[in-house]
């Protein structure tokens, strides 16, 4: 096992990118462009958090931990955009949280 799969965060981001996955492939209604946006930024978290665990200096660690919250920032953002026009229903919840 490697450092970062210790890591709650990182447990959570899989989690997280697990429920992503799933939703994606249970719904019909989203173009393919937000469909791969999702997904790209839903590993991203993951890839990161990874990569980030990895590097040695402080500085670098945190830049890659940076881009990770941007990353799930950003699913956010595509969730906000599903609910506002009706892709998505509003009580919608995955049953992960980052």
């Amino acid at each position: 096992m490697f450092d970062f799969e210790k890591l709650d965060v990182y447990q959570k981001a899989k989690s997280f990118n697990k429920e992503v996955l799933k939703y994606l492939a249970d719904t019909d209604s989203l173009n393919r462009t937000t469909k791969d946006q999702l997904q790209r930024a839903s590993l991203s978290i993951m890839l990161n958090i990874a990569e980030g665990s990895s590097r040695f200096s402080k500085a670098d660690r945190k830049n890659f931990f940076i881009i990770a919250r941007g990353s799930a920032f950003e699913c956010v953002a595509v969730f906000d955009f599903l609910k506002d026009e009706d892709l998505m229903a509003r009580d919608c919840k995955l049953n992960c949280a980052i």
